[in-house]
Formats: C-alpha cells, structure tokens, sequence
C-alpha cells in the first residue's frame, strides 16, 4: 500500500502575511507539519504543495520534497483544499505514481505529531470509511447558542431554552489539522467530508486556529503546554 502526504502551503496568506513560513517557537511553522510526516514513518513520499519558491526551499530543507508547483489556478485566494488535493493526485498519476492512501497536513498545525498521524492512518486503513477528520468536542453546547435581532438577546433554538447542558448530544467540528483519506474513493466524492467519515478525537489543549496574531500567540502557549515545556 503506497501512502502520500501532503501539506498544502501556498505564499499568499493575507492576514497573517508569509504565515505558512513565520517563526513559530525557533522555526517556521511549516516545519512541524514536514517534521512529523517525515518522523511518523508511515508515508511514501511527503510533498509540498506551493507556488512559492521560499516556501519551496525551506520544505526541502526539512525533508519534504516540491516535485511539481501548484497552477495558478489552484494557487489563488478561492482555491479550495479540495481543488489542491485533486490537483496533486491528477498530477502524480500524469507521472506514472499512484497512491492507495494519503493525508493532506495544513502547514500551520504545530498540534500534529507524528504519533497522531500514524495512529490516525493506520485508524482508516483498519475501517472500511473512506475519510478520517480530525474533530474536537465544542466546549459550549451550540444547542444553547443565543443570536442577537433588532438589537436583543435571544435564544437561537428556542426547544433548548430549558435544557441542561450535561443533557445535550455532544457536538463537534473540524480541528483543521489534517485529513486522512483512501485516494480512490477520495476521487469518486471529490470531496473529504463526502462519504464515510470516522472520527478521530483530539483534546481542546491541542487544537487552535490561527487566524490572527492572537491566536498565534494562544498556540504557543498551548503548544508549550502540550510539551510540557
């Protein structure tokens, strides 16, 4: 069985400029994704996909390989993950490689281990889903969201409004890390949250999106924390 990995880093962040290769605790943040797939030992190849020729060097400089670029096409601000992956996989097979499994890394995920990545690889490969999606439980119950209209509070699901927390239906959402998925039937759905999906559960500690320099700062305080550091 041939696996694949790859991490998705394109040049053109627009709220955090160069972000998929800013300094995050003494390196680029892209080194911990390439780190761990290279570490985890269960991939074939790891590639970057990225239009960017800095971007291009530091993943070589860290074990990842840049065998191709992106077009321009998918190097654009509406390119979705989706077109990326797609693009990726037509290519290789353009090239005579074929691969039975594969797992996109985002390049701003310092929460990924290898340890992660093989359990969750290994998690799929055992099952007959197609896809596995990292998901973190949301620390509020949603079912007890409020909204506010014409300038007042109001509970957004009002069959809610006298239930206890403790009594919900747990609810969770992407942690937006990594994405593991059989390739052909990656190919049928053309998409990774189409078809059978297994869970993999990960601690709220270790998820943190990065959007802003806050958020950057709160994932190096938790990324230490995970360390122990």
């Amino acid at each position: 069985m041939k696996t694949l990995a790859i991490i998705t880093a394109r040049g053109g962040s627009k709220r955090i400029p160069r972000k998929n290769i800013k300094n995050f605790l003494g390196k680029p943040i892209l080194a911990y994704s390439i780190e761990a797939a290279v570490v985890s030992g269960i991939f074939d190849e790891v590639m970057v996909s990225t239009e960017d020729e800095e971007i291009a060097e530091i993943a070589k400089s860290y074990g990842a390989k840049v065998p191709f670029f992106r077009s321009e096409k998918t190097a654009g601000d509406f390119a979705t993950t989706n077109d990326v992956l797609l693009e990726v996989i037509e290519e290789y097979e353009k090239r005579g490689q074929r691969f039975d499994m594969a797992c996109c890394i985002y390049p701003t995920a310092p929460f990924v281990t290898a340890e992660k990545i093989k359990d969750a690889m290994n998690k799929l490969k055992d099952s007959d889903a197609d896809t596995l999606i990292p998901v973190v439980q949301f620390s509020y119950p949603p079912q007890r969201a409020m909204v506010i209209r014409e300038e007042l509070l109001q509970f957004k699901y009002l069959e809610y409004i006298d239930s206890r927390s403790q009594d919900l239906e747990k609810e969770y959402h992407d942690v937006g890390q990594f994405y593991c998925f059989k390739v052909e039937p990656y190919k049928r759905n053309q998409k990774l949250m189409l078809g059978k999906i297994l869970p993999y559960v990960v601690p709220e500690m270790e998820v943190q999106d990065i959007d802003t320099e806050s958020d950057w700062q709160i994932a190096e305080i938790k990324y230490q924390a995970m360390k122990g550091v």
